[in-house]
């Protein structure tokens, strides 16, 4: 998936927010601040990835999406292999989500109908992206009610689930040549690609 998702979370004081409106005021202040940064990311795009980890995935639940990405394979792992997998998961989030949300600063976020009940845990959000001159591109966001506030557990791409798919390719890797195989094929790219 090139475009991983467009929608950023800026500080904790949001979590007693309803999903829809931590979702639309946080895709705007993060509109703010890359326009404000824009050269010093040009000069440093590490700083990108600091933005990154520091505003956004606090608000992910990266243990959620990694049991589910490996599925049975999570059950059967260790702790320490656990561990090792939601770090280089979380460095391969981070990484995609730097190297596509720059082309996404200027985009238009329109925010589509959203239905909540009182009590519901999960719920979805809807939006649209849309830059000049491309097509509009539909962004879900699922997330559920934790202690914590609100956290994102998936997002879909044109109804291309982000989890569904790292589920897939990370399932079939486990199968063939093991979870510790994969750890180190993710921790191997998340260096290269740090290196670069």
């Amino acid at each position: 998936m090139q475009m991983l998702f467009f929608l950023v979370f800026a500080a904790p004081a949001l979590s007693d927010q309803s999903p829809l409106e931590l979702v639309r005021h946080t895709s705007t202040q993060m509109q703010m601040t890359l326009r404000e940064e824009t050269m010093s990311i040009k000069q440093n795009p590490a700083r990108l990835h600091e933005m990154v980890a520091e505003n956004v995935l606090p608000h992910f639940d990266l243990e959620r999406m990694g049991r589910w990405t490996l599925g049975k394979y999570w059950r059967n792992a260790n702790l320490q292999q656990r561990e090792e997998f939601i770090k280089e998961f979380r460095t391969l989030i981070i990484r995609s989500y730097s190297s596509t949300l720059v082309d996404y600063a200027d985009a238009e976020v329109d925010y589509l109908p959203f239905r909540m009940k009182d009590g519901d845990s999960r719920v979805k959000v809807y939006t649209k992206l849309s830059r000049q001159n491309d097509s509009p591109v539909k962004i879900t966001y699922s997330l559920h009610s934790t202690t914590g506030g609100w956290k994102v557990y998936d997002v879909s791409i044109e109804g291309i689930s982000l989890v569904a798919n790292y589920r897939s390719t990370f399932m079939n890797k486990v199968k063939q040549e093991g979870l510790d195989q994969l750890i180190y094929l993710l921790a191997d790219k998340n260096k290269k690609a740090s290196e670069t």
